[in-house]
């Protein structure tokens, strides 16, 4: 919790909460701690495939894979939805399915995807240029890159890694607004 602490601190966009290994009863527990440190700083929190969670503790968005975002009905509290994407097909299929926004990659080579090639600028324009949403890159996202990613089009970024072993999370998240400045 430390390191949501810091991050959230920072004041990037908003946090994600991505948690595979977790079973729901865990999820939940864990969402609630988190939303209550993103509410102290006023950082946007997004839950990552759990839309019971994101209604229970009232949020505003929720964020999930394309094979999800195909099967998913609205409960009673609508929440923004966004849809992770790896080509020009399916950013196109998660926008007629009603995604608010889709998150493509991965980008660059990145540790989280052992052995699989990155897609490169190449697909995060041409996505950018397919869909009339906001598109943000995910995958080897970094203070180095992140100036040509939003020059392909790119809303913003995602980044995972760098955000949970850097040493000065604000430094961090200052770099990476520095980054997105014309």
């Amino acid at each position: 919790m430390h390191r949501i602490q810091q991050l959230a601190q920072a004041g990037p966009y908003a946090v994600m909460l991505r948690e595979k290994d977790l079973d729901l009863p865990s999820y939940e527990r864990l969402a609630g701690e988190v939303k209550e440190i993103c509410d102290r700083y006023g950082v946007l929190l997004i839950l990552h495939q759990h839309g019971i969670v994101a209604e229970k503790l009232k949020l505003s968005h929720l964020h999930l894979s394309l094979p999800a975002l195909r099967t998913y009905k609205a409960g009673e509290r609508p929440l923004l939805v966004g849809a992770s994407v790896h080509s020009v097909a399916e950013a196109e299929e998660a926008q007629a399915l009603g995604a608010a926004y889709v998150v493509a990659g991965h980008i660059y080579a990145t540790d989280c995807k052992p052995g699989i090639p990155p897609r490169g600028l190449s697909l995060l324009r041409q996505v950018c240029q397919a869909v009339a949403l906001p598109v943000f890159a995910i995958g080897g996202i970094t203070r180095e890159n992140a100036r040509e990613v939003l020059a392909s089009g790119a809303r913003g970024f995602c980044v995972m890694s760098e955000a949970m072993t850097c040493e000065e999370p604000a430094a961090l998240v200052e770099a990476f607004a520095k980054a997105a400045l014309p």
